[in-house]
């Protein structure tokens, strides 16, 4: 079935239990046609999370203390994936991006052909009856926060990864390009609350750090609330910083608390897409389980016309979205968990730099 990891090992529950499956047949007299499962929310079938976090003694999930070995060996691997990508490819786009606010004097030195007259230092021409010109570095001490959404519509895939190992990977990328630049970088966790924060820091272990709690924290909440996460990070941040928000944005009431985030910071949005989520396959009668709040919904999928309709609606919901993200001059990223997201994050990097230099 289309909706279903070909290649996972982790089956998804039986449809009785909240996964979508195929659902029994409608009774006599009934109809068989179904309306398009609604949207805002997309009913995905509920998955297990990527990674579990190992229960406490009293059975709830863990989130500090012993960090399991399993978890421990992924983040082990991801730092070795995502380094290759980061000296070979992203550590020269970012820092071309991402300037400091400003440049510090370093020395002066003397001149030489093809330098900048406006950076002549005259007092020490004059005194040594020789050219001289003033060299400055950048400035960096760039902040760099990841929001990333763990809501229960993030734990889906049905190609080749769940959208949350995605978003893992990536996070990952991002807080190594940051670190191997000397920036800070932190991360923000949020369901329907704000579930973990981890404030902006430097250096290579902490950068390990973010990448551990994006693969091992386990949410409390399933649902999504973009709007409050923006805003908690709008108090938060007291100074200028780069913010990625990693999620599907099925979420309302979103444009306020962006455009207000927007004003005082560099936002990117990151959005993370299965092609399950656009068209609905053709599996006959199946029941559908949104992993957000739990509701279920019978359709048949061999409809024509439902398949049609929920299709527009996805259609119409992107147009929407990336319409919303233009009126306020904030950059989409679009990756999908059957494509690879290194090509989506290099055509941002380069259409940012292209843009600066005009």
């Amino acid at each position: 079935m289309a909706w279903f990891r070909r290649d996972s090992a982790r089956p998804p529950a039986a449809a009785g239990g909240g996964a979508a499956g195929r659902g029994p047949r409608p009774a006599a007299g009934s109809s068989s046609r179904a309306a398009p499962p609604p949207r805002p929310r997309s009913f995905t079938p509920v998955v297990s999370p990527v990674v579990p976090t190992a229960p406490s003694a009293d059975g709830t999930p863990r989130r500090g203390g012993a960090i399991p070995p399993e978890v421990l060996r992924q983040v082990k691997l991801i730092e070795l994936r995502t380094r290759g990508l980061v000296n070979s490819l992203f550590t020269g786009e970012y820092r071309s991006v991402f300037k400091g606010q400003g440049m510090e004097f370093a020395e002066v030195r003397e001149y030489q052909p093809g330098d900048e007259v406006r950076t002549i230092d005259w007092n020490v021409t004059a005194r040594m009856r020789r050219p001289f010109v003033k060299r400055y570095i950048e400035e960096r001490e760039l902040t760099v926060m990841l929001a990333v959404d763990l809501s229960g519509s993030e734990r889906f895939g049905t190609v080749r990864r769940f959208k949350s190992e995605v978003a893992t990977e990536l996070g990952a990328v991002l807080a190594m390009s940051a670190v191997r630049n000397n920036d800070r970088v932190g991360v923000l966790l949020f369901t329907d609350r704000i579930e973990h924060v981890v404030p902006p820091r430097k250096g290579r272990r902490h950068a390990l750090r973010v990448i551990r709690d994006l693969l091992a924290y386990e949410p409390t909440g399933r649902g999504t609330d973009i709007p409050g996460a923006l805003e908690y990070m709008a108090k938060m941040l007291s100074h200028h910083a780069i913010i990625f928000v990693v999620s599907d944005f099925m979420d309302e009431g979103i444009e306020r608390p962006l455009r207000i985030l927007a004003q005082q910071h560099d936002v990117i949005a990151i959005t993370v897409e299965d092609p399950s989520e656009r068209e609905l396959p053709d599996v006959g009668l199946a029941r559908f389980t949104d992993p957000e709040t739990g509701a279920t919904i019978d359709v048949d999928t061999s409809d024509a016309e439902v398949r049609a309709a929920y299709t527009q609606k996805v259609v119409a919901e992107q147009l929407e979205r990336r319409r919303l993200l233009r009126r306020l001059a904030i950059d989409e990223v679009a990756v999908r968990t059957d494509q690879p997201f290194i090509e989506p994050l290099l055509k941002f990097f380069r259409a940012r730099e292209t843009r600066a230099r005009r």
